[in-house]
């Protein structure tokens, strides 16, 4: 008996008491990427009148037509899949697509270059990156400038869940440097190679009188994926709660307070920059969820053509 009280004395050292406790994990809705909407948006016939395909996450099934897109069947999820209509010219980006996976499918999203070309009308080559995000994108896109402002990311959420899981793979474009190009300047060159990223942040949000977006950081869990992986099921990242910024795991670059450039809608359905100016108490429980995945480092109009993640499977861990 002593002998076994020894024994159990040392796990008790070596592992916290949660890892004895019995794991919970939640899906996130419409998580395991099975269900995809599909969109047939027809382009202005000046620049060829073809029609193209938009995926977004939700219940399965098909739209046609012209017609801004809302979330479906209470999908919490938006993509950087958008129509755009810019001087009286439809025309579409996709960069996020459903790939079969086993008996489902998974989601592929992935860097690339997209140009509209009217002589004499418009003329605008733009660097597109894969993203999916906890949100909503307002459509259409009416031009490249302050792109951020057509998103509405986080979801209501109260929880504290421990971690966040799914599954993963990736390619990079074996580029040693990024690019930058917006539509209307020229390109240019980016310091430093591209890598996928997931965020996931939990806020405590406010709105002041002015329908200013005020947030305090509650939880933070962010990764960098900067090599070719194949198939990773199940990889699990802690959320750290509190204030990180003088530990070991903080990295300045994508987890400073205000990264991403993010907004969302105020009360009044504005848009509004989220202000995040502090670090909340690491007792306190957030009002909103924000977990996004994209294929490239440096916000918009940044990376390298090529570089591709795969998700799947995404869900919480309690």
């Amino acid at each position: 008996m002593m002998k076994m009280k020894g024994i159990l004395g040392m796990l008790a050292l070596a592992f916290p008491l949660w890892a004895f406790a019995q794991e919970k994990t939640v899906p996130i809705k419409y998580g395991d990427m099975d269900q995809w909407i599909t969109r047939k948006i027809h382009e202005s016939g000046i620049i060829g009148g073809e029609t193209k395909l938009l995926y977004e996450v939700g219940p399965t099934k098909e739209m046609d037509g012209n017609e801004p897109y809302v979330n479906q069947g209470g999908s919490p999820w938006g993509t950087s899949n958008v129509m755009a209509k810019v001087m009286g010219i439809v025309k579409t980006n996709t960069s996020v697509y459903p790939e079969r996976r086993g008996d489902g499918y998974c989601a592929k999203l992935e860097t690339h270059i997209e140009s509209v070309k009217v002589l004499g009308i418009v003329n605008i080559t733009v660097l597109a990156s894969g993203s999916m995000f906890l949100g909503d994108m307002k459509e259409p896109i009416t031009g490249t400038k302050e792109g951020e402002k057509n998103l509405n990311i986080g979801v209501p959420f109260t929880s504290r869940p421990k971690a966040v899981r799914y599954d993963y793979k990736v390619k990079m474009s074996g580029e040693p440097h990024r690019i930058r190009q917006t539509g209307f300047s020229r390109k240019s060159t980016v310091e430093g190679q591209d890598c996928a990223i997931m965020t996931c942040l939990l806020q405590k949000r406010t709105e002041d009188k002015d329908g200013n977006i005020i947030a305090k950081r509650v939880g933070t869990a962010v990764v960098r994926y900067d090599k070719n992986e194949d198939w990773h099921n199940g990889a699990t990242y802690e959320i750290k709660y509190g204030d990180i910024s003088h530990t070991a795991y903080y990295d300045a670059e994508l987890m400073k307070l205000g990264v991403g450039n993010y907004h969302a809608r105020n009360s009044k359905g504005e848009s509004q920059l989220i202000q995040e100016n502090g670090w909340a108490a690491p007792g306190e429980k957030p009002t909103h969820l924000i977990i996004q995945f994209t294929s490239s480092l440096g916000g918009a109009y940044v990376g390298s053509p090529g570089n591709t993640i795969w998700v799947d499977n995404v869900c919480l861990v309690y």
